[in-house]
């Protein structure tokens, strides 16, 4: 899952956590059921046997619900039970290290605090940037710097620059909230974990953010039309200044969206039936 379709999934990302009253696994199964689509396990301080437990759980509840599965730091675990991805941390395995091991199907994410962090993930080949903390976050422990809404506008305009196309995704103690204003900064999403599971009702939580972020981030379409204008011809460049903001695009493939092993799996099917095709005209 690459480009496109990688940006149109990542929007809305749930890290795990544990708390007094939920699981991981409690966390994982609650966001799923509330519609989210991408579901990081992160278990810092916790023994292999345990994580790998817990991993093999939370992939089966993902394909269920058609949705990515990625692994917090752990690069061999996620390859032996056939994650979507790994995320890897600034102290983790070095993203080029980690490609070698899982191959150009499998998402590689990288955690970034400033501008030159997300320029090297780039460059080593990292899929998408989880970026932040956003605010002081109880969920991570040793933050680096908190960035706030200006420091990911300045972050979004050098990318912007450098014509550094990957997915961003705010990370940090942000709240349901905070997304209106994260999303004008130009971000591709966010990520969630503590504030789904401090509310009341996590799945009924969910439900409601995910409603949310397309009508957030549409602006007013402006069409100047000059006097005696034809209708037609200022609804046409309506039309194209909407279609530049992908939105229709970006719904099509939260409806549609296809996990790059089913991708791959339809992609032999046909080969093998086009190879069976012209044996037979043989």
């Amino acid at each position: 899952m690459k480009s496109e379709e990688l940006r149109q999934k990542s929007h809305l990302q749930f890290i795990t956590h544990y708390t007094e009253r939920y699981t991981y696994l409690d966390s994982a199964q609650m966001a799923l059921e509330g519609g989210c689509r991408w579901i990081q396990l992160r278990m810092k301080e916790c023994p292999l046997d345990e994580i790998e437990k817990t991993a093999i759980k939370i992939k089966e509840m993902c394909l269920a619900h058609n949705a990515v599965f990625i692994i917090d730091d752990h690069v061999e675990l996620a390859k032996s039970i056939g994650a979507d991805g790994v995320h890897l941390g600034q102290n983790d395995m070095p993203v080029a290290e980690a490609r070698d091991i899982l191959g150009q199907e499998c998402i590689i994410g990288g955690t970034a605090n400033t501008f030159e962090q997300i320029a090297a993930l780039a460059q080593a080949g990292a899929d998408y940037i989880g970026c932040g903390p956003y605010r002081y976050t109880s969920t991570k422990k040793n933050l680096s710097p908190i960035l706030g809404l200006n420091g990911y506008r300045e972050i979004v305009a050098k990318m912007q620059k450098r014509m550094i196309q990957l997915p961003i995704v705010a990370i940090g103690g942000i709240t349901k909230d905070d997304i209106p204003p994260l999303m004008q900064t130009g971000l591709t999403g966010i990520a969630l974990s503590g504030s789904i599971l401090r509310a009341e009702n996590p799945t009924e939580e969910m439900k409601i953010i995910i409603n949310q972020p397309i009508k957030l981030q549409i602006k007013m379409i402006v069409v100047p039309v000059k006097e005696g204008e034809n209708i037609e011809k200022a609804l046409k460049k309506f039309k194209r200044k909407f279609e530049k903001t992908g939105i229709v695009r970006e719904l099509r493939g939260r409806k549609t969206f296809e996990k790059p092993s089913v991708k791959k799996r339809a992609q032999l099917q046909k080969a093998i039936y086009v190879q069976h095709l012209q044996i037979k005209e043989d």
